[in-house]
């Protein structure tokens, strides 16, 4: 599961790293919770990505109320090509989820312990996600978004045995192809990334409390 993330990423970099047309103006927030908009990428037309906001919690267009989101954060890689609220947008609305890195909680005898997991060398990290666009009952389009998931790797797997789907740089393109729309072409896209291009680090429970929006969050602590 990925149920936080951070997206302090520097505009410049944002642009070069995602091959965006235009460097973006978004906030920077080191701890993002469900329901909050967010920072994607997708392609809009002839193939130009573009970096929209979206709510984090993939509602369907199909969805009476925007609650359901609350409970579809996460998709599983295994079977998001099944799933009714999801694998419409697995063919034809997928999308990149910017960030500096995610967290995840390892359960200890008595408690909790938050790590944040980012790339090494800083680089920016890109979730893989889908998409779609819900009429609120004002008329107007929320785009939303959920992210795919896939078992641990070994860096992981001590800490949660579910982590992100971590796109790289050469499969973005693929990622955001619309044309694309048979699962099977997909599924290797969507294993776990080597561990070796990951760091870790025990942080504060700070975290724990999404009212908490600051670089504090992903300073590192001492494990007690």
């Amino acid at each position: 599961m990925c149920g936080r993330f951070a997206n302090a990423i520097p505009p410049q970099i944002l642009m070069d790293y995602f091959a965006l047309p235009e460097v973006p103006t978004v906030p920077q927030h080191w701890n993002i919770a469900p329901s909050q908009l967010v920072p994607v990428v997708k392609t809009a037309h002839e193939g130009i990505r573009q970096l929209t906001m979206a709510r984090w919690g993939l509602i369907p267009h199909w969805a009476k109320d925007l609650a359901i989101g609350n409970r579809l954060i996460n998709a599983r890689s295994e079977t998001v090509h099944e799933k009714p609220a999801f694998r419409k947008a697995f063919r034809a609305r997928r999308c990149l989820v910017p960030a500096s890195g995610f967290y995840e909680w390892a359960k200890t005898a008595n408690k909790k312990v938050p790590y944040f997991i980012s790339m090494k060398e800083g680089v920016p990290m890109a979730l893989a996600g889908i998409w779609d666009s819900w009429d609120t009952p004002e008329g107007e389009a929320l785009e939303s978004f959920s992210i795919l998931t896939t078992a641990a790797n070994s860096l992981l797997q001590p800490i949660h045995d579910r982590m992100p789907v971590i796109c790289q740089p050469a499969d973005f393109a693929f990622w955001l192809d619309q044309s694309v729309t048979d699962p099977a072409k997909l599924q290797p896209l969507l294993q776990p990334c080597p561990a070796e291009i990951l760091q870790s680090w025990p942080v504060s429970t700070l975290v724990n409390n999404p009212r908490h929006d600051s670089a504090e969050c992903i300073q590192p602590v001492t494990k007690a």
